[in-house]
């Protein structure tokens, strides 16, 4: 347990069972019938090209997206959301409450300095006393690296500061899993290291993630379940080590070495 009481999900036993998600947004349908299963302690990676559906899956487990249809379960929480009865706000709220997502572009308040951005949601959103929720932000700056820009405001830090802190700012939640959307896409490649280093000892300790990422290096050593989504559907599912080294289905493998190999791959365009 950190010095800050946030525990990770394996002690507050956190479990999401998600059945049949679709969305749509006008003509296009995003999701066609997305199943996932979220384990305790277990780090989820969802890979594919563009336009597959992998934010809005990721979007739709924290309630900022609202599923046309489908089931999210969250037996721990006695949560049962069954979206094709349209729930209301108020009926979506706890799921939100059970996560907190890390943004590919920080979403930091330009006007705040570091700690007032870390403890913004305790204290206005949880109604943490002040005191309580700086002694707390504190601990989590020096957990990342951050404690000399305790003070400073996000445009004096690098990119890779800016996600550090972004990561503090949801762990000061105390969430029961962790969401991230491609955390690392709009760094530099030398800042990269540094944020996927946070991501990995977080998994370390045991969070509940669920990553959205093109970086299959991370995906390959810290996912217990990598879940390659192309056309609104999973196309397959399984460890790393099988889908990277022998995945079962074309599609997957055709991605893959597109992205493996970017100098050898076909010319989509020519297909």
């Amino acid at each position: 347990m950190s010095p800050t009481d946030t525990v990770p999900p394996t002690e507050q036993g956190a479990f999401m069972s998600v059945r049949g998600l679709r969305k749509s947004f006008g003509a296009n349908q995003v999701l066609r019938g997305i199943d996932l299963d979220l384990r305790p302690g277990k780090v989820v990676v969802l890979i594919g090209p563009s336009g597959s559906g992998k934010t809005t899956v990721l979007r739709s487990l924290n309630g900022l997206e609202t599923p046309d249809a489908g089931v999210i379960s969250v037996p721990t929480a006695s949560l049962t959301l069954d979206f094709e009865a349209s729930p209301t706000r108020k009926e979506r709220d706890p799921l939100r409450d059970l996560s907190a997502m890390v943004f590919q572009h920080h979403n930091l308040f330009p006007h705040l300095t570091a700690i007032e951005n870390v403890i913004a949601g305790p204290v206005w959103v949880h109604g943490v006393p002040r005191a309580q929720a700086i002694a707390e932000a504190e601990a989590l700056l020096a957990r990342v690296g951050l404690s000399e820009k305790r003070d400073v405001y996000p445009a004096e830090l690098s990119g890779g500061q800016q996600q550090r802190l972004g990561i503090v700012r949801a762990l000061a939640l105390k969430p029961a899993m962790l969401l991230f959307d491609e955390p690392t896409s709009a760094l530099d490649p030398e800042l990269v290291g540094e944020v996927l280093l946070v991501m990995k000892k977080l998994a370390d300790e045991g969070w509940t993630m669920v990553v959205v990422t093109h970086e299959l290096s991370f995906a390959k050593e810290v996912a217990d379940t990598v879940l390659f989504l192309d056309g609104g559907v999973v196309v397959e599912q399984g460890p790393p080590r099988e889908i990277f080294a022998a995945p079962k289905e074309v599609r997957t493998a055709r991605f893959l070495d597109r992205i493996l190999n970017p100098f050898t791959s076909p010319d989509p365009e020519a297909e």
